[in-house]
């Protein structure tokens, strides 16, 4: 259910399953710092691109909607690639130290740092403070407005890895966390909120209900035997329905973010921009028809597939930003 995702093969000393077995944590990075990188997923791209996406769209959409670009906008967009590699370092640390009894009853996840004894619970808080500290360090180059929200996003971030304890919807709360930077970055370049970013966000949450979803069915023997809950769990045999219904609510709100964004832009650029949720939405519709919920490493790759999905209203936003 966390972000960590690779090839799941395990050669290296200290090599977790489903990560990049010759990721450049492996091969280059000091010995002593490795277990601290693995528990950040350094070795797993894929959570820091879909922490990373939701802020570009937010700040494409926001430069559509002003009709603006400048160089701080380019700050921003490198800000938030930055932001989201050491955010989202420290909350897979956070979700590490308080995950660490689930993780070591888990196949796939009791090799991490913490339950294997790599790296003790000390140890993962400091190293969780000192990324904290480096993403609020570049938050504050912001607007202020942006910097009251990124504050206020710790709270999804603080409450998600104890959801799937209380919920069967975990992943709700994954979305509210991994999606912020919708608003964050909207608000970053525009100064303020506005319904685009709310719209959105909400089509953001709802493709990580989505793409986490199948994530989440690699895991469901192991979920259902220590009493974990997820959106796999609750819906089983009908997940392509939920799948079907997450994927419409993501094309649709995007589709309405856009229109809302893009009113006092010319027809033609509101045109391409409206391509950015179409084109999503054929990407989803390819991991439905794929979706295999015995197919373990199909299920990771169709999760990581999910860059690619993110990418596609960048690429958009971007030309009718041109127009």
């Amino acid at each position: 259910m966390t972000q960590d995702h690779g090839m799941p093969e395990a050669t290296p000393q200290g090599h977790i399953p489903d990560r990049f077995k010759d990721s450049w944590v492996n091969t280059w990075a000091p010995e002593a710092t490795r277990p601290f990188l693995r528990l950040s997923r350094a070795d797993a791209p894929i959570g820091t691109w879909l922490l990373l996406l939701p802020c570009w769209w937010g700040l494409a959409l926001g430069m559509l909607h002003t009709g603006t670009a400048s160089l701080h906008d380019a700050w921003i967009a490198i800000g938030c690639a930055l932001g989201a590699f050491f955010m989202r370092g420290a909350g897979c640390t956070w979700n590490d130290i308080t995950d660490r009894d689930i993780d070591a009853g888990v196949e796939r996840t009791r090799n991490r740092p913490i339950p294997a004894g790599q790296v003790g619970v000390r140890a993962a808080l400091i190293w969780m403070a000192l990324q904290s500290l480096i993403s609020l360090c570049i938050l504050l180059t912001f607007h202020p407005n942006a910097v009251l929200l990124g504050v206020a996003s710790l709270i999804p971030v603080a409450i998600y890895p104890f959801a799937k304890r209380f919920t069967w919807w975990p992943q709700v709360f994954l979305g509210l966390a991994f999606n912020w930077g919708a608003l964050l970055a909207w608000t970053a370049h525009t100064g303020s909120l506005g319904w685009p970013a709310v719209a959105l966000y909400l089509s953001g949450i709802a493709w990580t209900l989505f793409y986490d979803t199948i994530y989440a069915h690699q895991d469901a023997e192991d979920d259902a035997l220590i009493g974990v809950k997820s959106t796999a769990r609750l819906f089983g045999d009908k997940t392509p329905t939920a799948l079907r219904l997450f994927m419409v609510a993501t094309v649709v709100l995007m589709g309405v973010a856009v229109v809302l964004a893009g009113l006092n832009a010319n027809a033609l650029a509101l045109v391409v921009a409206l391509g950015g949720p179409w084109a999503m939405g054929w990407h989803l519709a390819w991991q439905l028809r794929t979706f295999d919920a015995d197919d373990g490493p199909g299920l990771l790759r169709l999760f990581r597939s999910n860059r690619n999905a993110g990418l596609l209203p960048v690429l958009f936003f971007a030309i009718a930003l041109w127009l």
